[in-house]
Order: structure tokens, then C-alpha cells, then sequence
């Protein structure tokens, strides 16, 4: 197992509170993580008809067979357990009894919510960062390889090509998850939807656009986008308040949370695709991106990344907000590092004032640290260390 960045946090948290819930997209390794923290106790998955039928049939006698607390699996298959798994630690009083995961927000955040309100920390388990891939040597140092290939966890421990291993994942989160969710007939349309998200990764969430491109109304897109949220395969990225006397855009952007998967959709197979793709710094900046979020995801943070855009169309790629200060950092996909990559930051620099602190420029080389007038620059590698 490649150590997993969130498990001291994990293992921090289960010290105050009684449950622990981890979260994540499938095949993040939230099975995994959970059973070497927890390899002294008892685990009982929630997608086994069997043991959900019990859990369902007789919830308390279910529950007696954990009396020292255990791992719940996938544990929004049975949400009217969450609220017998009050009464139990409550009555008990000790910490670090359970871990439960999921891999869906709909049911599972509002039944933990309602029923473990106080009692449940809560960890978002996303795939590989690149630190954690770096210190067991699995980082490769061709970043276009990187965004083709993706951080889910079974393409570094398996023998199986990224190819078949997402049209595999792509076909059971379809019949599994988006079938249980939104009970959708038409599959062909939302693969379509979902292809259609992906040529828009990095831009501007426009979901009228979205929905007539797909054939489909504003509703039902909206929907769909927070089915794609919920089950941990697109985040938005919101825009951030501060004007400085500017018009600003309102909507988010787009992200995926994996940029493997981002490559399938838009058809890209092979390293020569992806060098030549009119998307790669769009799905470059999504792979930064990704970083940042999994970097305070690995400790159970807030999440405090916004972006900032003028109706103008000046921008800035993220603004990282701590308390009253900004920190602007800027993705450039390009290996070499030239003038033009610094517009963006200074033009924002001027407007920002004393509220700025440690802008940083994010770029496609392997360069070492260095500044350029005050920012400092950085390559792609290090994306992943940037928060901690």
C-alpha cells in the first residue's frame, strides 16, 4: 500500500470524535486506507446484499457485532443505520469507534448530518496526490504522462492499461451510481453530458449552453452536475468576491477531479494527442488545480480556492484566501518560462495592493525554485507540496 498522506490526519481526528466519515470518489482507496488504520477491527461492507439486508432487518442486533467499533463500508447503501449508530456512541463515550465510507454525498451527508451531528469528523479521500506518488517513486516526470494517466490508485498497482481500466470505471459508475441516483433512462445522453463537461474543463460553467448542446433542459443539466459533484468526479471553482472597483464574472468553472479520466472523454490515447490537444492547458491547469484540492483535502481542511476574472477577462487561475489575505498563483502550461506568463499576477498585483502575499507561477517545467520580481515560480512537480 502507498501511504496515504490523510492517514495522521485521520489517525488525529479519531482521537476526538467517536466516528470518523471518509469520503471520495470510487476507487480512491478509501477501503484500503480505512483497513490498515483500523486492521485490528472487524469490517462489514454495505454493497453485500447479505450484510445490507441485516443491517436493514435487525439494525441493532447488526450493530452488536461491533462492540468495539469497526469499518462500515460504503454506509449510504443503508442510512437508517446511521441513526441506531447514534444511540451506540453515544451511550458508550469513547472515541475512534468507527470509520464509515462512501462514495456518494446524496443520503450519506444528510443522514450523517441529522443523526451524528458533533460526533463524525469528515475526510475526503481523493486519488494519488503527487507527493505521495514521489516518495514511493511512482511519480513519472513527463507531466504530459501524468495528465493521461491520472492518480487513481489501481493504474499504480495493477497491470492494466488507463484505457480499459476508465471505459471499465466509466461503465459501472453509469449503471451503479448515476442509475440509483437519478434513476435516468437515457444513458447515451448523459455520456454525452458528461463528454461534453470534460471539453469544458477550466472554462466558465455555462449550463444554458451546456444544456442545448446536450438536448436537454437547464434542470435537468443542473441536476446532473450535482450528481457528477456528489459522487466526486467534477468540483466547481468559485469565483472570488474581491472587485477592486471591477465588474466580476459570477459563474464557477469547471474541474475534474482526476485528469485521466478527463483525457478518456475527450478521446485522447496516446502522448502525441496529448502534446498536440487544443485542451492540454486547460487540462494542465485542472491538474494543478487537483493538486491544491487534494493537498487540503489530506488535511480534512476547508477548502478556501477561489478564482478571480473581470469582466475584461483578466484573471488569475487561483486566489488561495487566509483570512484577509490573497495568494494568487497562475498555471502555465508551457516548459519554458517567458514574460508574457507574469501578465496576469501583475496586472492583479496592482490592483490587490497590501491584501497580496506570496504570488506564485505554476509552470509545465521541472525548473528549480526561483523569483521573478517578487513571484515566485515553480514547475509542476511541486504543485502538490505548494499548501502544506
Amino acid at each position: 500500500m502507498i501511504p496515504r498522506d490523510s492517514e495522521q490526519t485521520i489517525r488525529t481526528l479519531l482521537r476526538g470524535f467517536p466516528v470518523i466519515t471518509l469520503t471520495g470518489p470510487r476507487q480512491s482507496g478509501k477501503t484500503t486506507l480505512a483497513k490498515a488504520i483500523f486492521a485490528d477491527r472487524p469490517y462489514a461492507s454495505l454493497e453485500d446484499p447479505d450484510i445490507r439486508r441485516a443491517a436493514q432487518d435487525d439494525p441493532r442486533s447488526f450493530l452488536e457485532r461491533f462492540p468495539d467499533g469497526g469499518i462500515l463500508d460504503e454506509v449510504q447503501r443503508c442510512p437508517e443505520l446511521l441513526s441506531y449508530l447514534q444511540t451506540i456512541v453515544d451511550a458508550d463515550g469513547r472515541m475512534g469507534l468507527f470509520i464509515l465510507t462512501g462514495s456518494q454525498q446524496f443520503g450519506l451527508m444528510s443522514g450523517i448530518t441529522q443523526s451524528l451531528a458533533g460526533r463524525s469528523a469528515f475526510v475526503e479521500l481523493l486519488p494519488f496526490s503527487l507527493p505521495e506518488l514521489s516518495r514511493t517513486g511512482k511519480l513519472v516526470p513527463n507531466a504530459d504522462v501524468m495528465l493521461l494517466t491520472g492518480c487513481y490508485p489501481p493504474l499504480y498497482d495493477r497491470e492494466v492499461a488507463p484505457t480499459a481500466w476508465f471505459a471499465a470505471y466509466m461503465t459501472a459508475y453509469v449503471e451503479r451510481d448515476v442509475r440509483q441516483q437519478l434513476k435516468i433512462q437515457d444513458l447515451d445522453s448523459f455520456q454525452r453530458f458528461v463528454r461534453l463537461c470534460a471539453g469544458r474543463t477550466g472554462q466558465l460553467l455555462n449550463l444554458s449552453s451546456l444544456a442545448t448542446e446536450c438536448g436537454i433542459t437547464h434542470n435537468t443539466a443542473k441536476a446532473w452536475i450535482s450528481v457528477l459533484e456528489a459522487s466526486f468526479l467534477v468540483f466547481l471553482l468559485r469565483p472570488h468576491h474581491a472587485s477592486f472597483n471591477k465588474r466580476l464574472v459570477k459563474m464557477p468553472k469547471l474541474y475534474f477531479y482526476d485528469t485521466g479520466l478527463v483525457s478518456w472523454l475527450l478521446g485522447i490515447r496516446t502522448l502525441e494527442q496529448m502534446e498536440t490537444h487544443p485542451l492540454r492547458g486547460n487540462i494542465f491547469e485542472n491538474f494543478v488545480i487537483a493538486e491544491l484540492v487534494k493537498s487540503q483535502s489530506n488535511r480534512a481542511e476547508p477548502r478556501n480556492l477561489y478564482f478571480w476574472r473581470d469582466s475584461n477577462g483578466n484573471e488569475v487561475d487561483v486566489i488561495v484566501e487566509h483570512g484577509a489575505k490573497l495568494m494568487p498563483i497562475e498555471i502555465k502550461s508551457g516548459k519554458t518560462v517567458n514574460r508574457d506568463f507574469f501578465s496576469g499576477l501583475e496586472r492583479w498585483l496592482s490592483l490587490a495592493g497590501d491584501s497580496a502575499f506570496s504570488p506564485l507561477l505554476i509552470h509545465g517545467g521541472t525548473d528549480a525554485l526561483y523569483h521573478h520580481k517578487g513571484i515566485q515560480v515553480r514547475g509542476w512537480q511541486e504543485s502538490g507540496a505548494i499548501l502544506s
